[in-house]
This record gives C-alpha cells, sequence and structure tokens, in this order.
C-alpha cells in the first residue's frame, strides 16, 4: 500500500464520459478537455475512469499486473460491456459462474488479463485462489457491499493481497459512520484507527450528539481521500439538465384509513408489553405494514384481490404514467416492495394498454440486460417498474426523464442513488423526481423528520430506518396517528 506522500496519479483521455457519475466520492476529477484522473488507496465513483486509468498505465506497452475488479453481479455485465467500449484494447476475464477457473488455474486466467471481474459472492468463496495472485490493484464497485466489516465477503475482499486498492461508491454512508470505517479500512487499512476507537471518538458523538467538532475533525482525516463532487456543481459539469424533485401527496381511502388504524392500535397494544428487543422488531414491522396500506390494501391483505379504486397512490400513479406516455416520454417507477410491483405490472399494462417492463432481485443477469436494452433504445415500454434494491444502482436508464418513488425507503442516500439512473451523464432532457407521500400519515410526518436532520445526513452522516426504533411510545404514538382530514371517501 502506498503512502500518502508516494501515491501516484494517472492520467488519461477517454472519448466519452457518458458514464462517468459525479453524485459519488471522488478524489482530485476534473472534467476539463474531458481527463480524469484517479489516485490510489481513495474512495471514489467512476468506471469510465477506473478504465482510462488502466488503459493510461498500458500505454507504451507496457504490461502491469492485471486489476481485480469485485462488484454486484449485476454489475459484472455493465463492466464488461463499457470495457470494450471506453478500452477495448484491454484482456477481460470474467471469474463468475460454474465455468470459472479453479485452484492454481485462476492465477493463469488471470495472468492473461488486464481487467479480472468477479462478484462479492464469488471473491468470498474463492478468496483463497484470488489471493495467491499478484494483483495490480484491486477495485470494489459499490463497495456499500463492505459496509460491514465483520460479513464473510467484507473479510475475505479486504484478505487479498493488492499493491493497492480503490473504492467506488456513490453511498459510503447509509446508515451509521462505522459502515464509512468499513469501507477505509479496505481502502487505506488503519487509517482511521481500531473500529472501538472509531466509534468512541467519531461515531457515537457524531451520531448521537451531532458533535460538530467530531464531524469535522472527521472529514478533516478522510478529505485528502474523498471529496465529493455533485452532478448540480455548474462548477463540474455544466451541460447536464437539471433536477427537479416534488412531493406528490395522495390521500388514503376509507378501506386505507380503517387498515392503517387497526395497525397502529394493534402495535400500541403489544408494544406496552414488550421487552427491548421484542419492541425493536414490533415497530420495524408495523412501520412496513403501515407503509403496505399506504400503498394499497391488496398488498397488506396478500388476498389477490382488485386494485382498482382502493388506493390514493396507485389513483395518482395511474394519472400520471398517463399523461407521461401521452407526452412521449419514459418514466422509472420504484417500488422497494417486489410483490407490490409484481401486483402493478400487470395492472399498469392493462391501465396504459403498453408494455411495462419489470425489474426486481430475481431477474436474471441476462434479462436485466436484456430490459435495459429494450427500454434504452425502443420506443416502447414507456414505463420501467423497478425494485428499489435490485435496481437502485450501476444502471443506466437515461432514456427516462421522469423518477416515482411509490413508496419511500427513508434513507436519502438510497433514494438519490435510485433517482441517478436517469439522472446521470448522458440525459440530455431535465429530469422530474415525484416521491409519493400518504397524507396525514407516518409517511408525512418520517419525511419531515427527515428534512429536519439532513443537514447532519448530508455532511457525514446517513439516515436509515433503525432510528425509528429509538423513539418513546409518545413519540411513536404522534408519528404514526392518522389525520382524519387526509381521508378521502
Amino acid at each position: 500500500m502506498k503512502s500518502r506522500a508516494d501515491r501516484e496519479v494517472f492520467y488519461a483521455t477517454v472519448a466519452s464520459v457518458e458514464e462517468i457519475d459525479y453524485e459519488g466520492f471522488v478524489y482530485d476529477f476534473e472534467i476539463a478537455d474531458h481527463h480524469n484522473y484517479v489516485a490510489e488507496g481513495m474512495v471514489c465513483h467512476n468506471t469510465a475512469q477506473t478504465l482510462a486509468l488502466l488503459a493510461a498505465e498500458r500505454d507504451g506497452g507496457h504490461r502491469p499486473g492485471p486489476t481485480l475488479l469485485v462488484g454486484p453481479m449485476s454489475l459484472v455485465g455493465n463492466w464488461e460491456r463499457e470495457a470494450a467500449r471506453f478500452a477495448p484494447k484491454l484482456r477481460v476475464y470474467v471469474h463468475h459462474g460454474t465455468s470459472r477457473q479453479r485452484g492454481d488455474d485462476v492465477a493463469r486466467a488471470a495472468a492473461g488479463a488486464d481487467l479480472v471481474l468477479t462478484t462479492y459472492g464469488t471473491a468470498a468463496r474463492d478468496a483463497e485462489a484470488l489471493a495467491a495472485v499478484e494483483w495490480e490493484r484491486i477495485v470494489c464497485d459499490e463497495a456499500q457491499a463492505l459496509k460491514n466489516s465483520a460479513t464473510r465477503q467484507a473479510r475475505a475482499v479486504r484478505s487479498i493481497p493488492a499493491r493497492s486498492r480503490i473504492a467506488l461508491t456513490g453511498t459510503p454512508v447509509e446508515n451509521h459512520l462505522t459502515e464509512l470505517w468499513s469501507i477505509m479500512e479496505f481502502a487505506n487499512p488503519g487509517l482511521l484507527g481500531p473500529r472501538t476507537v472509531f466509534r468512541q471518538r467519531f461515531a457515537v458523538p457524531i451520531e448521537r450528539d451531532g458533535d460538530e467538532r467530531a464531524a469535522a475533525a472527521l472529514k478533516r482525516a478522510t478529505q485528502p481521500f474523498i471529496l465529493r463532487r455533485l452532478k448540480t456543481d455548474r462548477s463540474i459539469i455544466s451541460d447536464l439538465p437539471d433536477k427537479q424533485e416534488i412531493k406528490v401527496y395522495c390521500n388514503l381511502t376509507t378501506e386505507q384509513a380503517s387498515l392503517y388504524r387497526a395497525t397502529v392500535d394493534d402495535m400500541l397494544e403489544q408494544i406496552a408489553e414488550a421487552d427491548e428487543k421484542q419492541r425493536r422488531g414490533l415497530v420495524l414491522a408495523t412501520m412496513a405494514k403501515l407503509k403496505q396500506v399506504c400503498n394499497h390494501p391488496a398488498q397488506l391483505l396478500k388476498d389477490g384481490s382488485r386494485l382498482p379504486g382502493r388506493s390514493g397512490k396507485l389513483e395518482r400513479l395511474e394519472e400520471i404514467l398517463s399523461e407521461i406516455v401521452e407526452q412521449g416520454e419514459k418514466a422509472l417507477v420504484f417500488t422497494q416492495y417486489a410483490e407490490f410491483g409484481s401486483m402493478l405490472q400487470p395492472y399498469l399494462a392493462a391501465h396504459l394498454e403498453r408494455p411495462v417492463l419489470w425489474l426486481h432481485g430475481g431477474t436474471s443477469k441476462q434479462a436485466r440486460d436484456d430490459l435495459v436494452q429494450h427500454f434504452q433504445h425502443d420506443t416502447e415500454p414507456a414505463v420501467f417498474l423497478l425494485s428499489l434494491k435490485a435496481a437502485g444502482t450501476g444502471l443506466t436508464l437515461t432514456a427516462a426523464n421522469h423518477v416515482v418513488h411509490v413508496d419511500r425507503w427513508w434513507n436519502p442516500a438510497v433514494e438519490d442513488q435510485a433517482t441517478d439512473r436517469a439522472f446521470r451523464i448522458g440525459q440530455t432532457r431535465n429530469v422530474q423526481v415525484r416521491k409519493f407521500i400518504c397524507a396525514g400519515t407516518m409517511e408525512e410526518r418520517v419525511d419531515e423528520m427527515i428534512e429536519r436532520k439532513k443537514a447532519l445526513a448530508e455532511s457525514i452522516v446517513g439516515t436509515g430506518e433503525d432510528w425509528l426504533t429509538e423513539l418513546s411510545v409518545a413519540e411513536l404514538r404522534d408519528v404514526l396517528r392518522l389525520d382524519p382530514a387526509a381521508v378521502s371517501g
């Protein structure tokens, strides 16, 4: 691992910057004249930028050791395509699937490649064989996969030796600051000290007390390695269209309101008799049920009942998508619930009289690639329904200039990553983002609480959902209460 003093910086020119993602964390990145550079032992986010580094190293016939790229399975195909597009001379070997090399053959295959692509799961299974290769570097894409330092895959990836390491991520912190520690421990081991010391010095004071001095100290420690460049910063990129975010407030139907009240009453009754561990589970389970009620009664009841006329959100979604289709434009529709997406897909297709695509966690890699190509290059379909977890990162879907979040993840970083499937380099039109909220419910109150916490979240800390379990019974009652005025007939 290189010291801070002798880090190398490599320069290269790429023909296109369509895939470059400025919402992520990068180090010393400039857009002038399309020159991009990457420094070792850092946290950054850029596919083309990393490929430019590999290509530049090989100028003049130089042959440095191979680079190992570890990422989610869904992005392996994307890296293959981008390598062929931006750096066609790179020799690429995909180490994944049942036909991959085993044992000593892994080292031989890697020796004949410039870039080896694998998944986090495969890296964990084949850590011993991969550790036997003399890697020039290891690159972790969507490095938030390493956020839990104790997991088998995080330990396995950290155990693979390499001359240098790069972490690519747009969300270095999703829920807790220790996730940032885990990613930095991969990129620069020891930089932030032991995990226990990091928690005592930074995580607890910042997350619990909002300690600005601790936050500033952490920023100073990581700043040489982390620099956030936003796509909305016109000093970095001036030709990206605008993004407009609006909140769409929907009323509950009478049926939804009845289910909502019954769910809240049941939870408050159970929580009074629960111990601390049971309480946390009850709160999260109730929040999930209430979000399902706000989506549609049929999602909570799981009875296969009809969809029309029973959900304020569905009614508003139908109206918005009809307008988008009539205008000849395209939309991405995100839901965190695969079961709800499976209900919506045939219904919306029938309502719009147009095909509606549906991508979820069970979609195979080949099917994902086919869906993306179909949506990006064909006139129809106009609506792409996506599971937030399965499709919130890595995909380029700039054919859409509308994004709808039907239900909320309550994590700004995760939602923004999903939105940026459309709002990314290559987008030529303004992007309109709609976030659905059921008025007068916990959806509206949690959204207000997140807005109040955003100053801290945007400076260094992410916002997840676990903090909701720490609310007192009185606070929960206030958050969950239903405003009668928000119920439609």
